[in-house]
């Protein structure tokens, strides 16, 4: 039965952070009307699990991705087109979309204010946009382990840390957003378990891969990368419970600032 499900979607039900996000996104979008045109934009990282699942919030929801590794894997999970945009233009007409959401985009570029002015363009007056992208703040205990072991932003792929709220503030202000929620999420026990996880993955498995891992790469990104890592994703499935025990104690620190940046916006004119 488990090998009939997606294995996009198997891998999202065992990938903490994407939850929490998909949670956090589901509050700030919903309701969403039939009639709404929505917009998900990814950068990696994205083997179209996210878009399958905020389809289900309902309105009608169109896809771009800025890079090219998953976007066959996508196309065949969502059975619709997938846009392969550019930083410096989504092919939309301007004013085509109620809801706009941006994930993990903007740590790619190294002038983010060009990009969020494209999602700002692509936006309806009335309509609303949502930003995230991690937070940056290199003081963070996770984040220095993380330099300490290698893992830096090169390693990710980006070309930036992350923004906090006080830094992406100014930059949906500048595009023409009336900024409307400003949240973070994914504290210091949910990091350090993604921290693991990514090291093992980036300095282990995928060294020892047969199938070519593409640079940035922190998790499988196609069928054929999950199956060449089988036998340990098959132990990390079994400890996930353990895992997710030790994300939940981030209740304990619900008064801090999170790792993870997000960001709505509302265009008014």
């Amino acid at each position: 039965m488990n090998e009939q499900v997606p294995w996009q979607i198997r891998m999202f039900r065992k990938t903490l952070k994407k939850q929490i996000r998909l949670a956090k996104l589901t509050e700030l979008l919903t309701p969403i009307t039939p009639e709404e045109r929505c917009l998900l934009v990814t950068c990696g990282d994205n083997n179209g699990a996210m878009n399958y699942f905020l389809r289900d919030l309902g309105g009608k929801w169109s896809w771009a991705e800025l890079e090219t590794q998953s976007l066959s894997e996508m196309r065949q999970l969502l059975a619709d087109d997938v846009l392969h945009g550019s930083f410096q233009h989504l092919d939309y007409p301007d004013q085509t979309f109620d809801r706009v959401v941006s994930i993990d985009c903007l740590e790619h570029i190294a002038d983010p204010v060009v990009f969020t002015h494209e999602l700002y363009r692509i936006t309806k007056k009335g309509g609303r946009a949502i930003i995230t992208i991690p937070g940056g703040d290199q003081k963070k205990l996770a984040n220095r382990l993380k330099n300490t072991l290698g893992m830096t932003k090169e390693t990710y792929g980006h070309v930036r840390d992350g923004l906090t709220l006080a830094e992406l503030e100014p930059i949906m202000t500048e595009a023409g957003y009336e900024v409307t929620q400003r949240v973070t999420f994914s504290r210091l026990f949910t990091e350090m378990v993604e921290l693991a996880i990514n090291v093992l993955y980036v300095k282990v498995l995928a060294k020892k891969s047969k199938v070519k891992v593409e640079q940035g790469t922190i998790a499988p990104a196609t069928e054929d990368q999950l199956k060449s890592v089988d036998k340990t994703y098959r132990l990390y499935s079994l400890a996930y419970p353990f895992f997710k025990a030790i994300s939940s104690l981030d209740v304990l620190l619900a008064g801090t600032e999170g790792y993870v940046t997000m960001m709505e916006g509302k265009r008014h004119d």
